[in-house]
């Protein structure tokens, strides 16, 4: 659909693994991140620091045996969070699904930063978990490789919000699947990649707009006469491009018709499979906050302080 780096939100997304300066992965993955203010729909937490919940910017161990633990620590803590918010009627995340959301996000951006950390972490886990170590870190550190930092002045021009909500979007993504056969875990793992859910609002530096950043022409094409802008359209609008580019048949070629660099393909795809393994995994990345690179290390824009 556009060129690997048509729109913030791909330097956004790459940055997920938390790069401390180059873009290579040999960064030291014990810098804390940097951070801006919180936009005025976020609050600070007040369970930060509470017994079990994790600060948003604590240390992450750099030995594996001990990130090793706090990885599965963080891991069944928020599946057990998760469960108890799925399971209730609260539309918002509550603050220990944000917090350990967060943790998560951090974990696997220090390991996708340093492949020996990975394997002395991965190692170390149970069978599952080592699975979506592997996934998450290998889709990190893909996205990471397309990163390129950007200057205060571009990161003081972009537009952030909160998404909509998560089992909102879920609705729109099944409802797309059942109408055009793409799966709704690809759905959800591009709109995690191109926007976090629709936390960047900014359009790309080439005019690629919308929560799945859509090209004007591309819109008008598959957009099926809706909003770029509307959560629900875009979702079905993708399934659309994406069924129109070989999927369900060939989700290599529909997923590179959308971005065509085979990093960004194996990262989705990597999302996708996660999702597929365990559905818990939808909410914690829709929980995963937004950061970016700049010259001095990792900035994050949103998310509890």
């Amino acid at each position: 659909m556009r060129s690997v780096n048509v729109m913030i939100a791909a330097s956004l997304v790459a940055v997920l693994t938390g790069c401390a300066g180059e873009a290579d992965g040999s960064a030291t993955p014990e810098r804390p991140a940097q951070t801006t203010a919180p936009s005025a729909a976020e609050t600070p937490s007040p369970q930060a620091g509470a017994v079990g919940v994790p600060a948003p910017d604590v240390r992450i161990p750099t030995d594996p045996v001990k990130l090793a633990g706090a990885l599965k620590e963080t891991s069944t803590a928020l599946n057990k969070a998760i469960d108890g918010w799925t399971k209730g009627s609260q539309e918002r995340p509550p603050q220990d699904v944000v917090l350990l959301s967060l943790h998560q996000q951090r974990i696997y951006r220090a390991m996708a930063r340093n492949t020996a950390l990975t394997q002395g972490v991965v190692r170390r886990l149970p069978k599952g978990l080592a699975a979506e170590a592997r996934d998450n870190t290998t889709a990190i550190a893909k996205l990471l490789s397309m990163a390129h930092p950007i200057s205060a002045a571009q990161r003081k021009r972009m537009r952030l919000a909160e998404p909509s909500p998560a089992k909102a979007l879920h609705g729109y993504m099944t409802r797309a699947e059942k109408r055009f056969g793409v799966e709704w875990e690809v759905l959800a793992a591009i709109m995690l990649v191109e926007t976090k859910f629709g936390r960047v609002r900014s359009a790309s530096s080439t005019g690629a707009q919308g929560p799945m950043q859509f090209m004007p022409g591309t819109w008008r094409q598959y957009g099926l006469g809706g909003d770029v802008h509307n959560a629900r359209d875009a979702v079905l609008a993708a399934a659309n491009y994406l069924k129109a580019s070989g999927a369900p048949r060939d989700y290599r070629r529909a997923v590179f018709a959308y971005n065509h660099d085979a990093r960004y393909v194996d990262a989705v795809l990597a999302h996708a499979r996660q999702i597929k393994r365990d559905s818990r995994s939808f909410y914690a990345y829709y929980n995963w906050q937004v950061f970016v690179l700049s010259t001095q290390g990792d900035v994050r824009l949103t998310g509890p302080r």
